[in-house]
């Protein structure tokens, strides 16, 4: 019953929000807190408000001890299993998360050491950190991740590798990096809080105890990575960037050239003995021209026998051995080189170079790697499958370059184009087949091009596959000018938002599409879809203010473009924004109003055949709004009837949440025999369609049924 107690309770259960059971947890937290204070008591955001709504229910429990015993079952009830918490999944196997390692390694016999010293050195409370750094084509990345290869065995509960493209127009936000990391350590989605400022303090806790090598490659900043870095005294962080930076406290190890003997050595393990005494001629041009660049020193060994026109001299070496490999192209490839170049895409494929460059996509894929082979693009690993490529920032640079040169303003932004409409043909017609009854989405394009998937799960992969060149897609259309192509590309999102949470990283785009919209389609249909879009990723990262903005912009350009189903959606994401503010009574009015809405549907208009569930989910809604205030009877009544339709439909997801949803409200009245029977049908309900979440917080609920009744006998 103690304040801190309590504090802890709710913390534990703000803290759970990223998943079904977790949110239930948190509206019926709200409803315990709003019976007990005995008015409505709006939800704590910040750490102080949620110590002053502590301090509030902790009183009251000390002056009645009927409530004090009612909050100690409820404490249990939603911070037990079930809620979502780590203990209660056992993680996928932890899985190695560093790149490939490099056969051929020379050199760098100090860095090494450095590294060993950092690695191996008694705790102090103290991160361990080593800031590698050096010029790209230098061999950062390689000698981080070299290091973390050779000293696996420190290592048993994994390494970490997250890049986050310092010096590109895709860097990735902290909050994007350190979900990613989760997810390689095994940790579902769904365990990780839901609010950007919770998630370094839950990754720092996740990994104490662990033993863990984290290479951050490509870093521009310390504020970049502050959160990430943890004084745990077993994790081992490696910071790889173009040169040191101030406000990290790491050991700095440099990278600089190779001498000309280790270049010398390098080559030799890349051909042979033979192979470099016949390049005796050319070989002290080609060291001067590669300036002791790995990367240009692994270019130009397959022309070492070849006259080198002009030297390094002071400029940039991976420049020049892009300019040297790009000379010895044949046409068709040389041009893919330059227009894919045009726009800074994350990872590139075959079907988008096929698209961009005019040609087939077995063509591009030959193209592509042998782009790759000629080390002008890098190949990635990808857990589909598929082969996907990326450029180096400096040879990139060389590539948008000679593509001006050769090609024009004209040709690029025409390569340009054909870039982005790919993106938008592929991303909603994935949209549509991985969400193929929500209106939301836009209808695909219907060219022959498009991919066609196998299953729903099979397109919403394919959109996360594709999640940063849809994200760049979105900048580009902003920047060229489409903001028609902007706005179905974001619509399209939909399904990332819906089934796959990417919300953080979707966040710039979505509020750059509700820019556009608002610029050129201001109170539209369009507009008012990507205002709600952008108000539901809002509610889910807790961003709760703006969220209720966003939410009255869609109401309003909904309501001004005559879209009725629209506006009813809009003043929908409303009541579930007041939801999970614990704001119950205006939760319910805003679910009264958009029914309203949607009562005026005819029959002619858009969105008719959607109204049946549409008010269905009102009602569950409505059950959910009345059961915070403890109004239980009406509560059961709204969904009991919105529990007829779904079942009717088959629509077991929805069953479920309303079965669940009937069993809290009797639990909330101590009556486990009447609940019992309720959980039970919807762990039946929920057989077999990977609902791992929403089970394990129904066993739980079982569990306080037979402990009830126990304790009743």
């Amino acid at each position: 019953m103690s304040l801190t107690a309590v504090s802890a309770v709710l913390g534990a259960v703000g803290s759970g929000m990223a998943n079904e059971a977790g949110r239930w947890a948190w509206e019926s937290t709200g409803g315990y807190v709003r019976r007990i204070v005995g008015r409505e008591i709006p939800a704590p955001v910040a750490p102080g408000e949620l110590d002053a709504v502590a301090l509030m229910v902790s009183e009251r429990l000390r002056q009645d001890p009927r409530l004090a015993s009612s909050w100690t079952a409820f404490a249990n009830r939603v911070s037990g299993p079930g809620r979502g918490t780590a203990a209660d999944f056992t993680p996928r196997a932890r899985q190695p998360g560093l790149p490939a390692s490099t056969r051929f390694f020379t050199d760098r016999k100090e860095a090494l050491k450095s590294l060993d010293r950092e690695a191996s050195r008694r705790a102090d409370g103290t991160p361990r950190l080593a800031l590698v750094h050096g010029a790209e084509g230098m061999g950062t990345s390689t000698l981080a991740v070299h290091w973390g290869v050779r000293r696996a065995g420190l290592f048993p509960d994994g390494q970490l590798y997250a890049d986050l493209a310092g010096g590109t127009t895709a860097v990735r936000g902290t909050g994007t990096v350190l979900r990613g990391l989760l997810r390689q350590l095994g940790l579902p989605a769904e365990e990780m809080p839901t609010a950007a400022d919770q998630l370094s303090e839950f990754f720092r806790g996740w990994v104490a105890d662990l033993r863990l090598l984290i290479v951050l490659d490509h870093v521009h900043s310390a504020a970049q990575i502050r959160p990430l870095l943890t004084s745990a005294p077993a994790v081992f962080t490696i910071v790889v960037a173009r040169s040191p930076f101030p406000g990290l406290d790491a050991v700095r190890v440099p990278v600089g050239p190779l001498a000309d003997k280790d270049a010398v050595r390098l080559l030799t393990q890349l051909l042979d003995k033979p192979a470099i005494a016949a390049a005796r001629a050319t070989l002290p041009s080609v060291l001067a021209r590669c300036g002791g660049s790995p990367y240009a020193l692994r270019a130009a060994a397959p022309r070492l026998t070849e006259p080198v026109s002009g030297t390094q001299a002071g400029g940039d070496p991976v420049r020049a051995a892009a300019q040297d490999t790009y000379g010895a192209l044949d046409p068709g490839t040389a041009r893919l080189y330059r227009l894919l170049a045009v726009r800074e895409w994350p990872a590139l494929d075959a079907a988008v170079a096929a698209r961009v460059a005019g040609v087939t996509p077995q063509d591009a894929g030959r193209g592509l790697e042998e782009l790759a082979d000629g080390l002008l693009l890098e190949r990635d690993t990808t857990a589909d499958g598929r082969a996907r490529y990326h450029y180096r920032p400096a040879v990139r640079g060389h590539a948008e370059s000679v593509a001006v040169q050769e090609d024009g303003i004209a040709g690029c932004s025409a390569a340009m184009a054909r870039a982005l409409r790919w993106y938008v043909d592929l991303s909603t017609s994935a949209a549509h087949q991985a969400l193929p009854e929500s209106w939301r989405v836009p209808a695909p394009s219907g060219t022959r091009e498009t991919p066609a998937f196998e299953s729903r799960g099979e397109a919403l992969d394919a959109l996360i596959a594709e999640s940063g060149n849809l994200i760049q897609a979105v900048h580009c259309a902003e920047e060229s000018g489409d903001p028609a192509s902007a706005v179905r590309l974001c619509r399209s999102l939909w399904p990332l938002q819906l089934k796959a949470g990417r919300h953080e990283m979707l966040l710039p785009a979505l509020r750059a599409g509700a820019r556009l919209a608002d610029a050129h389609l201001p109170g539209s249909a369009d507009a008012g879809a990507l205002h709600a879009q952008l108000a539901h990723t809002l509610t889910e990262l807790s961003l709760w203010d703006e969220a209720e903005a966003e939410a009255l912009a869609a109401g309003r350009a909904e309501e001004a473009a005559g879209h009725k189903r629209g506006h009813a959606s809009a003043t929908e994401f409303l009541g579930l924004l007041r939801l999970r503010q614990w704001r119950f009574q205006e939760a319910y009015e805003c679910f009264e109003e958009a029914d309203a809405v949607l009562a005026t549907i005819g029959a002619g208009d858009a969105g008719t055949a959607d109204v049946p569930r549409a008010r269905a989910l009102l009602e569950r809604h409505r059950g959910r709004a009345l059961r915070g205030p403890g109004r239980f009877e009406e509560s059961r009544d709204r969904l009991e009837t919105a529990l007829r339709h779904f079942r009717a439909e088959g629509d077991t997801y929805n069953t479920a949440r309303t079965l669940t949803d009937l069993a809290e409200t009797w639990l909330d009245e101590s009556d486990t025999a009447a609940a019992r029977p309720l959980v039970e049908a919807a762990i039946t309900t929920l057989s077999g369609q990977s609902a791992e979440y929403h089970v394990a917080h129904l066993r739980s609920m079982r569990e306080r049924c037979t402990a009830g009744e126990h304790g009743a006998g």
